[in-house]
């Protein structure tokens, strides 16, 4: 039988920062493996000398998707339209150990709110709110005192704050995710203004390679006046499904076998707050089995 290897052991861990560090699976798996060449770069008897590659590995992992989050913000300057979080299915296939644990911090109502932070924020607020590490190891991550590391993780905490609302139970959210495809299927608009918040925005992801709207949608009215446009032009062979969006109730569009659209929401106080539509078709790869 052969013995587990404790260091190829933490890919997993390693995966799971860096999708909440960078908002896409295809960057977290190139951060991982960015930190795992540099291990097997380094001499046998410095790899060694390390006490915990764990550690090791989770710093160099963090200090890699800070400098892709700096560049990634010059690079989304000229993207086409919003950029959204790659959203994730409940079913990723694959080797476990390529796997995104799907728990209240991958929301993409989370990873929004996230986007909207300094990488140094999002670095200090994630390792230190979301996998417990020292503000000490933190530090040695974005090259600050842990005291600077304190003030960042406190800061972006009063942004996940500010944008919570009172939550609805995962039963309820699924509830409400079927009734507004059901109302979208019958193009009810009454019934679709009654199940979005008033104040309800809907945010959408091409990249410019699949046929959006660019600017996201602002209250009831409007969304769902686009969300019946939508399906009196939807094609007869779509088929709209339930499905898990990063944990929470969702749907997703599927043509001859083919997801074509992941629809995200945000459901809280019972109204769907927050619809984000991502169908730029590089974000949907895990979609289609």
């Amino acid at each position: 039988m052969t013995t587990p290897d404790p260091v190829m052991g933490e890919r997993r861990a390693l995966l799971n920062i860096a999708y909440r560090l960078l908002g896409s699976l295809a960057e977290a798996e190139d951060a991982v493996q960015e930190a795992y060449a540099r291990w097997f770069a380094l001499a046998p008897d410095r790899r060694d000398a390390i006490v915990s590659p764990g550690a090791w590995l989770t710093t160099v992992t963090g200090r890699v998707c800070l400098n892709v989050l700096g560049s990634a913000r010059a690079r989304r300057e000229t993207y086409v339209g919003d950029w959204l979080p790659e959203p994730v299915p409940e079913d990723q296939g694959g080797d476990p150990a390529d796997r995104v644990t799907l728990d209240e911090s991958v929301g993409m109502a989370f990873l929004v709110v996230l986007e909207s932070m300094t990488p140094a924020e999002r670095v200090a607020f994630v390792l230190h709110d979301v996998f417990c590490h020292s503000f000490a190891e933190v530090a040695e991550i974005v090259g600050r005192t842990p005291a600077a590391c304190r003030q960042l993780a406190s800061s972006a905490r009063r942004r996940v704050r500010a944008a919570r609302g009172t939550a609805t139970p995962a039963a309820r959210q699924a509830v409400i995710v079927r009734d507004f495809k059901q109302a979208w299927e019958a193009k009810d608009i009454d019934a679709l203004i009654g199940l979005l918040d008033p104040a309800a925005t809907a945010t959408a992801d091409g990249g410019g390679l699949a046929t959006t709207f660019l600017h996201p949608l602002e209250g009831a009215e409007r969304i769902a006046a686009a969300w019946v446009e939508l399906a009196r032009r939807r094609p007869p062979a779509t088929a709209f499904v339930e499905r898990t969006v990063n944990g929470r109730p969702g749907l997703v569009a599927v043509e001859d076998g083919v997801t074509v659209t992941v629809f995200a929401f945000d459901v809280a106080d019972d109204r769907i707050r927050h619809i984000w539509v991502v169908r730029n078709p590089e974000k949907l790869r895990l979609w289609t089995s």
